[in-house]
């Protein structure tokens, strides 16, 4: 059997748990189809989905057809949920992508389409809701076509149950591939030939097919299945050492961590011993049970092997994103919420407690960021919007009884340097030392801290090296304007001293931070804010005010394009200032203006001094950092300032 991961995504009420709910009941996974607004749809199996009518959890479902295992990956499609959506993307071998023949292509689409473009998983459409009044099938392909790919292929009567294909189609496959069109001209045409270079050139990105039909009514969803499944392959090798991706970590009822794996070769068994973790912090634990998941349910099996979805129990410290086994690299995300939250509490809820809830939380989707203010008493979560707040004060109580609201949502800020400079930190209280010299450089913008090292084995010695690496990066650190996190800065160790007797512990750790920090004391800091990159589209008539509005955000655009009585423009604005446009846009359009907004990382901030003055913060009064370094004379350890440090260095000497 082919193990086949197939994600479904769309944006919301596209009718995407519709149509994976038909893919399940026709291949007699489920006997009941469910319906979102029915709050019965077997994916949607939270209270919370089945409530707001919603998916806000990714979800799997198993089947099996022709000769393949399918696990079925139903993501959500609001926004706020994105980054649990982008972790199920890099389960996917296959994505699905649901556009309503209504609607069209909708600002969530737009966004699912980059994320999947990002990671080179191969697409399918299906233009849904073909039975709706209203429904316009051409105009979606026209929008596919025009936004995201002119490779759309039509399948929807093209390909046929044997596998052959239309003249037409013989001859899109032939036109993209010079092999295939060569053979074509002197041989004519090759079933399976066609269909092998048709397999290929979808694996590859070089063709994206669709189909129509509505899911709703079941009409083209079984269709559509057979032709996915003639034209998907999957070449995942069983018989090489085990390797896997964690792609979520939930917790029963129990507490009891569980923690779902993609399999990416090998295989694995109840009672085998895995590792995880770096090289420094390497990590290994026996799989105590192994767990197939459709839907809620699951059944536990003996065994599991390349290109499955599983769940084990056992694995204690995993994260989301973790290689296990052979596989040693982390998965990146993209998706980073751009606001935080403060957590507000009834005045008898013990707040520890309550952080340790917040904690499984936080496991369970690390775009959370929750930290613990221990000065304040208070603990922050960083999110993507109003609904996901809903949502967790929902889940917070169901899950673990415990009444919470949250703080208005605040901009994320961060803080980067513009010009060169050298920290120098040194630590030497009694019985301790460590000094460090590091190079700081302005970064590639939204490419976050980086390191280089050019110190010399003769002056440290590789451990120390390493030591000071490690210690740069195993926190966030604080920028001098507002104690927001520190990015796109290039670091390179330059030299530094270490003691035979007295180097020990954390002496590293301080030396390096106060570097860093003396060496942002001299160097010219700026405030970064967070960016949208904006696709709007209106009529004509509204162009003007659309405009207007962007150049009162502080934002910039292209020129923009028109099509009929319609104009699009495009640009990039600050978050701040754009976060709620979407309903004034849909006022004075009468809702017929689309709006589509995707994350574009992080800029200089549009009203810097506004907001370093709004946050209030006191470099000098940071708990967790000093910029003045500590030097021992006659048996005790005195304090210089950061002015003054750089003078008294012994690595200058």
């Amino acid at each position: 059997m082919m193990n086949k991961t197939i994600g479904i995504l769309a944006h919301v009420d596209a009718g995407k748990t519709t149509f994976s709910e038909q893919l399940l009941y026709y291949t007699k996974s489920i006997k009941n189809r469910g319906r979102v607004d029915h709050k019965n749809a077997f994916l949607d199996s939270h209270e919370i989905e089945r409530q707001r009518g919603i998916t806000v959890f990714s979800d799997q479902g198993m089947f099996t057809y022709g000769d393949s295992s399918y696990y079925l990956m139903d993501t959500p499609g609001h926004t706020d949920f994105s980054p649990e959506m982008e972790r199920g993307i890099q389960t996917m071998d296959y994505a699905i992508i649901i556009v309503s023949a209504v609607e069209g292509i909708e600002g969530q689409t737009e966004t699912i389409w980059e994320l999947l473009r990002k990671h080179q998983i191969p697409c399918f459409f299906f233009i849904n809701k073909t039975d709706r009044e209203g429904a316009d099938v051409q105009q979606a392909v026209h929008d596919i076509r025009s936004n995201f790919t002119a490779d759309a292929c039509d399948i929807t009567d093209s390909l046929f149950a044997d596998g052959g294909m239309s003249e037409e189609l013989i001859e899109y496959v032939a036109e993209r591939d010079e092999a295939l069109l060569n053979e074509y001209m002197e041989k004519g045409y090759s079933k399976d030939l066609w269909l092998n270079t048709l397999r290929r050139l979808i694996k590859t990105n070089k063709i994206f097919p669709y189909a129509c039909g509505s899911a709703l009514q079941g009409i083209g969803v079984e269709s559509f299945l057979q032709n996915l499944d003639k034209l998907t392959i999957t070449e995942y090798s069983s018989e090489e050492p085990f390797a896997g991706q964690v792609y979520r970590i939930r917790h029963d009822e129990h507490g009891t961590r569980i923690t779902y794996i993609k399999g990416l070769s090998g295989s694995l068994k109840v009672r085998d011993t895995i590792n995880y973790g770096d090289a420094e912090n390497t990590v290994t634990e026996k799989i105590t049970q192994i767990r197939l998941y459709n839907g809620r349910d699951y059944k536990a099996v003996d065994r599991v092997e390349a290109g499955q979805l599983f769940a084990v129990i056992g694995l204690t410290m995993t994260t989301v994103g973790d290689g296990v086994g052979a596989l040693k690299e982390r998965a990146s995300y993209e998706m980073v919420p751009a606001l935080k939250s403060k957590v507000i509490f009834e005045p008898k809820v013990n707040v520890k407690e309550a952080l340790a809830y917040f904690n499984m939380l936080n496991a369970e989707d690390p775009s959370l960021n929750v930290t613990w203010e221990e000065r304040l008493q208070q603990i922050h979560i960083h999110v993507m919007g109003h609904i996901q707040l809903e949502v967790l004060e929902q889940m917070v109580k169901e899950r673990f009884s415990l009444n919470v609201t949250f703080d208005t949502p605040e901009i994320l800020y961060k803080e980067t340097i513009t010009t060169d400079t050298i920290g120098c930190g040194h630590f030497e209280p009694l019985g301790h030392y460590a000094e460090v010299h590091l190079q700081l450089r302005p970064g590639e913008r939204n490419r976050g801290i980086t390191f280089q090292n050019a110190c010399h084995a003769d002056d440290l010695t590789l451990g120390n090296q390493n030591l000071i690496r490690h210690h740069l990066f195993e926190r966030e650190h604080h920028g001098l304007l507002t104690g927001s996190p520190l990015t796109d800065v290039e670091v390179t160790l330059l030299t530094g001293k270490a003691h035979n007797k007295h180097t020990s512990g954390g002496d590293f750790r301080e030396a390096a931070y106060r570097a860093l920090r003396q060496g942002l004391e001299k160097a010219s800091n700026v405030l970064l804010e967070p960016y949208y990159h904006f696709k709007i589209k209106v009529e004509l008539d509204h162009i003007g005010r659309v405009i207007s509005d962007i150049g009162q955000a502080h934002g910039s655009f292209d020129a923009p394009r028109s099509e009929g009585n319609k104009a699009t423009i495009t640009g990039t604005v600050p978050v701040a200032t754009f976060m709620d446009y979407s309903s004034q846009l849909a006022a004075f359009t009468q809702g017929k203006g689309a709006l589509s907004l995707t994350f574009a990382g992080y800029d200089r901030c549009h009203n810097e001094q506004e907001v370093i003055e709004m946050i209030g913060y006191n470099k000098d009064a940071d708990a967790q950092y000093t910029s003045s370094s500590i030097f021992c004379a006659k048996g005790q350890g005195y304090t210089v300032s950061w002015e003054e440090a750089e003078a008294k260095m012994h690595a200058l000497k």
